[in-house]
């Protein structure tokens, strides 16, 4: 071989996984350590950032190494090292994002009224109008992604539309909607629904920030209770409240709109939350539990959250936000929809499981739950130091200035978790013999396991961090 090729053949792996990639079926298939993908296509853009995924983990587990050791000692890093190698724990997102990535975030769109996204590197100024807001907002939701491993949610997008709309065509829009506004012939509603269009699939293409997937966009809708709890006190920029007639109809010809577009084409997102409160015994606002049955009826997907009180919100995929603050404030818009997770680490409750079974040697049918919570209780209080670790990442990361969505106030750090995931919940019960149905033993077994994850999430959270746990569905 020529002396002057020696010096680049550690890259023929590269070279040779760039072929194997070229001949897999999806680009799903051909990553060698990620395969979930929200694009089906292959290419050479999806092609790019999969080539390092490997040495990235490699980084991202170098320097959680480093900080668990300074922060905890070397013998606690050395286990983070070992745990995640057996997959006894999985660290979601290592491969793609540097360490010190949040992994989601639910926003407020409150400091866009005022900078657009100059505050996070754009050039894109404060909208005026509503195709400015339009316009404006996927650029924004590009920006925000950029900066996140997973979802941004934007739970205020249709209220907010609803304000620009008002502005271009009144008050009493939602009631005048077959008006003709232009030569065209078209309506105000086919005006609002060309918007709906323009975001959506803006929203649904590559992106290049992120392999050339799309971006993981969520949005909220909100019965009345809701609303009103959130969004009361708000005040836009020039004085203006929200409407809550206005929005509520727009609310429902999105859902209208989405519905039947997804019988044209493939739309994975948004994926859609809507929140109704209930009363123990049935929903407050009957025409919003009304026309959710409706939409289901006729096809529709989307997540339902329900709560006898207006003291929580789900904005976020799986996320359930606790609203301990729902005042307006002139630096973070409205309150209660600020969530997210800055990182989230999965206990793999199966192997879990497997390994205490054997080290106390139990019977595999019997089930000893007093063993059983103490195994995951010491494993949770490993799971939060490596959580705090990465917390402190992060913030190493936002005193350097690298995440301004922070310091734009899109997110406050504070109101973001750090998550405790939960996978082979139900393998576990499997492999001790427990009967997966609603009878005591099960149920026994379910609480061993997620008691001491509610106890120790409760007693470690503080004025800065906070705790929670997510069931994570398998892939």
């Amino acid at each position: 071989m020529s002396s002057y090729v020696d010096k680049y053949t550690p890259s023929r792996k590269d070279l040779n996984f760039i072929k194997k990639y070229a001949q897999s079926v999806n680009a799903a298939s051909g990553s060698e350590v990620d395969a979930n993908s929200n694009v089906s296509n292959k290419n050479i853009a999806t092609m790019a950032p999969e080539i390092h995924k490997k040495q990235n983990i490699k980084a991202n587990r170098l320097a959680m190494h480093d900080k668990i050791t300074e922060l905890y000692g070397v013998e606690l890093a050395d286990e983070y090292l070992r745990q995640l190698e057996e997959h006894e724990i999985y660290r979601h997102d290592e491969s793609g994002m540097p360490v010190g990535t949040p992994y989601c975030a639910s926003i407020t769109l409150y400091p866009f009224l005022f900078d657009g996204m100059k505050k996070i590197g754009g050039t894109t100024s404060a909208p005026k109008h509503l195709k400015s807001f339009i316009g404006g907002f996927i650029n924004l939701v590009f920006a925000v992604s950029a900066q996140l491993c997973g979802a941004v949610a934007t739970p205020e997008f249709l209220a907010y539309m609803d304000y620009f709309i008002r502005k271009e065509y009144g008050d009493d829009y939602y009631l005048k909607s077959e008006t003709v506004v232009d030569i065209q012939g078209n309506t105000i509603k086919d005006s609002i629904e060309g918007y709906f269009n323009q975001v959506v699939y803006s929203l649904n293409q590559p992106a290049a920030a992120r392999g050339s997937q799309s971006v993981f966009w969520n949005v909220a809708y909100f019965d009345h209770p809701y609303f009103e709890q959130l969004f009361d006190e708000f005040v836009f920029p020039d004085g203006t409240g929200m409407q809550w007639e206005s929005v509520s109809w727009l609310q429902k010809l999105f859902m209208k709109w989405f519905n039947a577009e997804r019988l044209k084409n493939i739309l994975t997102f948004p994926v859609e939350t809507l929140s109704l409160l209930n009363d123990g015994t049935d929903f407050v606002d009957k025409e919003w539990a009304d026309f959710a049955a409706q939409m289901y009826a006729e096809g529709h997907s989307f997540f339902t959250y329900t709560s006898d009180s207006v003291d929580s919100l789900a904005s976020c995929c799986r996320l359930r936000n606790g609203i301990q603050e729902n005042q307006f404030s002139y630096t973070l818009g409205a309150g209660g929809v600020s969530t997210g997770s800055k990182c989230v680490m999965t206990i793999n409750i199966n192997r879990l499981v497997q390994n205490t079974s054997k080290k106390y040697d139990w019977d595999q049918y019997g089930v000893c739950l007093a063993e059983l919570s103490d195994e995951v209780r010491d494993q949770v209080e490993k799971l939060h130091k490596y959580l705090m670790a990465f917390n402190s990442i992060v913030k190493d990361m936002e005193a350097a200035h690298m995440i301004p969505i922070y310091d734009a106030g899109f997110i406050s750090p504070e109101k973001q978790y750090l998550t405790v995931g939960i996978n082979g919940l139900v393998e576990g019960a499997e492999y001790l013999g427990v009967s997966i149905s609603n009878n005591e033993t099960y149920r026994d077994y379910v609480n061993t396991v997620m008691k001491p994850i509610y106890e120790l999430n409760k007693r470690d959270k503080t004025k800065e961090i906070m705790f929670n746990c997510e069931m994570v569905p398998r892939h």
